[in-house]
């Protein structure tokens, strides 16, 4: 007899702004941070200054994201409206932006990590508490990080590990 794992519930959707882009995830995601790397800034900066597009980070200038394993996210609606927004050509991060209003969606990899990074603010209803702040460091100059959570001027040991062990349960089908 073979023993198939299935997937937990969707617990969680997001959409774009307008509707018509809609992701699901799958289970509790590995980890959840607020970060105010360079990169997140300025990729956050250029999606805010397309038409019409919605904020993408928090009033402090850190952006929130909630990471899933890949193989707990999927696009249930809208996909063909998704487009990659690289900061430079040859990066292979790839911020999604929802093309029909602008949303920033979610944050993937040519190749490489095993999960996707999913902008927290894009969800509805009751969201998993924030775990941490991450890359401190590069926080907009006059911010101070609220203290409901501990802040790291980097990665934290905790999330370097989180991330290890989802990709075990990965590779062991769990």
């Amino acid at each position: 007899m073979v023993i198939v794992s299935m997937p937990p519930a969707p617990i969680m959707t997001a959409t774009c702004a307008c509707g018509a882009v809609e992701v699901r995830v799958f289970g509790k995601p590995i980890f959840s941070a607020v970060c105010y790397c360079n990169d997140c800034q300025k990729g956050a900066g250029e999606i805010e200054a397309l038409p019409n597009a919605p904020a993408v980070r928090d009033g402090d200038g850190g952006t929130a994201y909630m990471l899933y394993r890949r193989d707990r996210f999927e696009c249930a609606k809208g996909a063909e409206r998704l487009k990659p927004h690289k900061l430079k050509e040859t990066s292979p991060t790839n911020r999604v932006v929802a093309t029909c209003c602008n949303s920033a969606m979610f944050v993937n990899f040519d190749r490489g990590p095993h999960w996707i990074s999913a902008y927290r603010a894009r969800f509805h209803g009751d969201l998993p508490p924030l775990q941490a702040r991450i890359c401190t460091k590069s926080r907009p100059d006059g911010v101070v990080p609220s203290d409901d959570v501990p802040s790291y001027k980097s990665y934290p040991p905790g999330l370097i590990f989180k991330l290890l062990a989802s990709r075990i349960a990965m590779a062991l089908g769990r």
